[in-house]
């Protein structure tokens, strides 16, 4: 038996020789490419917008939950009447609550109508600024502000496109709506009332523009230039609520498994023997062979122009290459809050730990739940999903709206990359799964990894000349609708 294993081992070396040759020689015919943003240098286009979103930041919109701000919402859509007249002389506009739809009729009403949103509120501004949040300053070729970056500008840049359209005397083929959600940085019911307008009068979407991706620099380790992160779907998300029980007692006679012991050590193999499976998208695969031709150096290409044959070796190293991408290849989770007694010398009779879970399509809410579930029992823990949804549907790679998002991209953006890319964060666009079969998740701005750090934190900006490029993508997202 040891002799045949030993003979069998040539042989196996033999073939994976070959295979490598042949990945190998693959990739020296992958043409190298290179790809960078250029931003506009049209002052007049990047003067007056700059102003604009300027004064859309300086107008205060933080969502608080469980709050009715509709009032404050409606002198936000007044600010945009100021800002983009055209849009509401020819448009109709409807009001749902402070949530803000707009309609401009196309010449095509068989047509299915497009959609372009994004969202009017802002998280808080807690911190020291480096200029006060809701100022709106324009320094140093950049504008400050809260909502800047997350996401005003996309408010901004598809109405300033529909208000220049409208100028120059265009209609479009198809309807085009501009929707804006007030409760997205809540998790609110902004935009499901939204869906719930199209769905009471039976419209069906052919396309959806929403925030999601964006153009980002180096999106992974060894891969250098600019590249359009197109997010084709959004990961699940779920909160989870784990307690463990006990009868108490005093912290100077200790007892074994305590709740925080218990907990300790659910948490602990979690953390140490992750239990969820890592898988290739064919989104991810596209996203990786997109790259390939863009790699620093030639082994990191041969490995990500090769994924039928490294596959498994990279998923061993995805975290080390980039944490974002690895959080693309499986289910994550994330201990969160944890609570046990009221005293340094008590043991809690109750002791619980949140997690927050980010599902992937190939294994979904149900399927994530119950592993982590089942984990926690053997620790004498009751889990409790407390709320969430799966993850949202996917764009089709090979479907017209996705298409439309690469030519409007290469029209307007010739020198950037294409990047299909996994949403691990959460959208107002999932809620749209119902009246719309493809949701595209990209804002046509460009961002520095300090920049989008800002989004949620202190000092977000966002560089002007990135807007009139935003404002021609959605010019051209309307346009193309010619050609469907």
């Amino acid at each position: 038996m040891t002799m045949k294993f030993l003979l069998i081992i040539p042989a196996v070396l033999a073939v994976l020789l070959v295979l490598v040759l042949i990945a190998v020689v693959r990739t020296l015919f992958l043409k190298k490419k290179t790809s960078y943003y250029e931003m506009s240098e049209d002052t007049e286009r990047i003067n007056l917008y700059a102003e604009k979103l300027a004064e859309m930041v300086r107008y205060e919109t933080v969502s608080v939950r469980g709050l009715d701000q509709a009032d404050k919402f409606r002198g936000f859509h007044r600010v945009l009447e100021n800002l983009f007249p055209n849009v509401f002389r020819e448009c109709e506009k409807t009001d749902i609550d402070g949530n803000l739809l707009v309609k401009w009729p196309g010449k095509n009403p068989s047509l299915d109508p497009i959609i372009l949103i994004s969202h009017q509120d802002v998280v808080e501004a807690s911190g020291e600024w480096k200029y006060p949040p809701f100022s709106g300053t324009i320094a140093d070729g950049r504008i400050y502000g809260r909502g800047t970056g997350d996401i005003k500008s996309g408010v901004f840049a598809f109405y300033q496109a529909v208000d220049e359209l409208i100028a120059a005397g265009y209609r479009p083929e198809c309807d085009v709506y501009l929707g804006s959600s007030c409760t997205e940085e809540i998790g609110g019911d902004g935009a499901p009332k939204t869906v719930k307008w199209f769905k009471d009068r039976g419209i069906h979407l052919f396309m959806l523009c929403d925030e999601g991706g964006c153009i980002v620099e180096n999106p992974v380790a060894g891969v250098k230039g600019c590249f359009a992160a197109i997010g084709i779907f959004e990961k699940g998300y779920g909160d989870m609520k784990f307690t463990a029980r006990s009868n108490g007692g005093h912290s100077s006679t200790p007892s074994k498994n305590a709740p925080i012991d218990r907990l300790a050590k659910f948490e602990n193999e979690v953390l140490s023997k992750d239990p969820f499976r890592l898988s290739y998208s064919p989104a991810f695969r596209q996203m990786f062979s997109n790259l390939a031709p863009y790699c620093s150096s030639f082994p990191l290409k041969v490995v990500m122009h090769n994924l039928w044959l490294f596959g498994p070796v990279l998923k061993r190293v995805m975290g080390s290459i980039s944490a974002e991408a690895a959080a693309m290849l499986k289910t994550t989770v994330c201990f969160t809050m944890q609570k046990g007694s009221d005293g340094y010398n008590v043991i809690p009779q109750e002791a619980w730990v949140t997690a927050n879970m980010r599902y992937i399509p190939h294994q979904g809410k149900d399927e994530s739940n119950k592993i982590i579930t089942d984990i926690a029992r053997k620790y004498g823990i009751e889990a409790e999903f407390v709320t969430g949804n799966d993850c949202s549907k996917q764009l089709d790679l090979n479907g017209k709206p996705y298409e439309l998002t690469v030519k409007a991209l290469n029209r307007v953006f010739p020198t950037v990359g294409e990047m299909p890319y996994i949403v691990t964060g959460g959208t107002d666009s999932r809620f749209y799964d119902e009246v719309c079969d493809s949701c595209v998740k990209f804002s046509p701005v460009m961002s520095t990894g300090e920049q989008l750090k800002g989004m949620h934190g202190l000092n977000e900006n966002i560089f002007t000349g990135v807007l009139p490029g935003a404002v021609d993508y959605y010019k051209e997202i309307i346009r193309l609708q010619e050609t469907r």
